[in-house]
């Protein structure tokens, strides 16, 4: 049972902690409103982590069959996403600079309070198909995982799910660091800056092939 949960553990980490536009998305929220908004964010990443290891503890191989035809897709449904987030991001950057104004709850892109945060990061997370072939996979390799019963599912999940959340968090705590000692005007115009361009090019990259 310690091996399905241990092995979960792993699994968390290795999907999360690569930086990757969610980490960015989640950072720059932090920093941007409060770390309340930040964690509401990183831990609905976790649960997105978990219900795709759920979902991969359950489906076994059928599942790569039935998400390689929509992969696709999905990933320029989650391209033009978060295209519109660095846009949206860049004009609010650009907008608070011009005016001098002070940053505002609204400067998390419509995402400004904990709920909102919550069902716009878990949307934009499963809407990444390679999460659940990864998690799939690992599965596949662990016989003990996929065939001993509900128990060690259940731990493996429990620990994809700790580890995706403690990474999350962390992130999210970086970020209200960072928002704190970058308060001036220059410094939020450069993180707004650096954040767009992160994201849209993270975007661009989703769609390229390999």
């Amino acid at each position: 049972m310690s091996g399905a949960f241990l092995a979960g553990l792993v699994a968390g980490y290795g999907v999360a902690i690569p930086v990757g536009a969610i980490a960015i998305l989640i950072l720059g929220l932090s920093a941007r409103t409060s770390f309340r908004v930040g964690a509401a964010a990183a831990l609905a990443v976790a649960t997105a982590d978990g219900l795709y290891a759920v979902v991969a503890v359950l489906g076994g191989a059928g599942l790569a069959g039935i998400i390689a035809p929509v992969a696709g897709p999905l990933r320029v449904v989650a391209a033009v996403v978060l295209l519109g987030l660095a846009g949206h991001g860049l004009w609010q950057t650009w907008s608070a600079h011009r005016t001098q104004r002070p940053p505002t709850a609204r400067d998390g892109g419509g995402m400004s309070t904990p709920g909102r945060a919550y069902a716009a990061l878990l949307g934009l997370t499963l809407l990444n198909p390679m999460t659940v072939l990864y998690f799939t996979a690992l599965v596949l390799g662990r016989r003990d995982t996929a065939d001993s019963g509900v128990v060690p599912a259940a731990l493996f999940v429990t620990g994809v799910f700790l580890a995706s959340a403690s990474w999350q968090l962390v992130i999210a705590g970086g970020g209200t660091v960072v928002g704190r000692a970058l308060t001036g005007p220059q410094g939020r115009l450069v993180t707004g800056l650096v954040s767009s361009a992160l994201i849209a090019a993270l975007a661009v990259a989703a769609l390229l092939p390999g």
